[in-house]
């Protein structure tokens, strides 16, 4: 959180005696530390806590969800995000080609809260897939559906648009497994054609144009810690 290292790093800095609490080395793992009261120093230098930073997405298709370089020469997120002072980490990540809603911030605890299944954070998806949906399949997509990995049950789903020769859906999952939208409906022999993310928990994009990022408000920060119990 104060962009120093990762944790696995922040361990190797521990063991190899690199960094002080209130002036002594300490070699303890994991000790809890009160960042108002206690001097903390890495390699001769104090550090502070970054300004907690709380902000959305919207991820445009063809951007890997990483920060630093891509891989073959692919666009990262952080192209977008580069007028941002504070190091933020994106919560979740969303496929190469599909675009939408991604929270990024520098609270861990609120980003582990919002992953963690326990605490069933709904995730809303716009899909257009290759095929009709009639209202028997819509029923028996509501069911669930098994994957390779267990079985795969949206909390909600809808039709919003029938045409010809595709079907505009929105579905929400509370669960983050890889790939979870579009195999659902491959598992129904209907490939998603486009997939866009709309709402995480309590937080929607709303109007927030393509490649664009805007700070949280208050409010939705709240919501997003009531939501998790925090």
């Amino acid at each position: 959180m104060c962009g120093v290292s990762s944790r696995r790093k922040a361990d190797e800095l521990i063991k190899s005696g690199h960094v002080k609490i209130n002036g002594r080395v300490e070699a303890e793992l994991g000790r809890t530390v009160d960042t108002d009261r206690d001097m903390i120093e890495v390699q001769g230098r104090v550090i502070e806590p970054e300004v907690k930073r709380y902000l959305i997405l919207n991820k445009p298709k063809l951007y890997l969800t990483a920060l630093g370089e891509g891989q073959d020469e692919k666009r990262t997120i952080e192209e977008l995000i580069r007028d941002i002072p504070q190091r933020v980490y994106p919560v979740g990540r969303l496929d190469y080609d599909v675009e939408g809603l991604i929270i990024l911030t520098n609270d861990g605890e609120l980003a582990n809260r919002v992953l963690h299944p326990r605490y069933e954070i709904k995730k809303v998806y716009r899909a257009i897939v290759k095929k009709p949906i009639d209202d028997s399949t819509l029923e028996m997509m509501k069911k669930g559906a098994l994957l390779e990995d267990g079985p795969a049950k949206p909390d909600s789903i809808k039709v919003i648009k029938r045409g010809k020769d595709s079907t505009t859906v929105e579905i929400c999952f509370h669960e983050g497994r890889n790939h979870l939208v579009k195999r659902f409906f491959y598992s129904f022999d209907n490939p998603v054609r486009q997939l866009k993310r709309i709402s995480i928990g309590p937080v929607s994009l709303g109007g927030l144009p393509r490649g664009k990022w805007r700070s949280l408000a208050e409010s939705e920060i709240k919501n997003l810690y009531e939501a998790t119990g925090a």
